[in-house]
């Protein structure tokens, strides 16, 4: 897992310092405590609030409110958020793979709706799954 320090994390959500700690105490943003005692960002908070961004408009206020700000949007709830990794365009059909926590998942969408939603290489993305069915799988021990 990525860690990010107080001041890239707030960097790359385009707030300050002094914002990113008041999130921290307000429990808006997950952080991890180094043995030293200072907060660390996972990559994966960044992505979530830079998504929440993306379909809110700017960080601030908004993005922070609430981590299932996009359930307001749409009635699904198995939404995972990461980061675009590879996007393949193909004729009519676009491959986006997306990384979420170190796992990947992947995509495949009509070229179109790819570029309308200007998926590309480390933006912020949500995978939504919709299924009836999920089946697990065992090792063979």
């Amino acid at each position: 897992m990525e860690l990010l320090k107080l001041n890239e994390a707030a960097r790359e959500l385009g707030i300050s310092y002094p914002t990113i700690k008041q999130w921290i105490y307000g429990r808006k943003i997950n952080s991890v405590r180094t043995a030293g005692g200072h907060h660390r960002i996972p990559r994966t908070e960044i992505s979530r609030l830079a998504f929440l961004q993306g379909s809110r408009g700017r960080a601030g206020k908004q993005a922070a409110e609430s981590a299932t700000a996009l359930s307001h949007v749409i009635s699904g709830r198995n939404q995972l958020v990461g980061r675009v990794t590879k996007v393949e365009i193909v004729g009519l059909l676009a491959k986006v793979v997306l990384d979420i926590g170190g796992q990947s998942i992947t995509s495949i969408i009509t070229a179109e709706a790819c570029r309308d939603l200007g998926l590309k290489k480390g933006k912020p993305a949500a995978a939504l799954i919709k299924a009836t069915e999920v089946m697990m799988i065992a090792s063979g021990s």
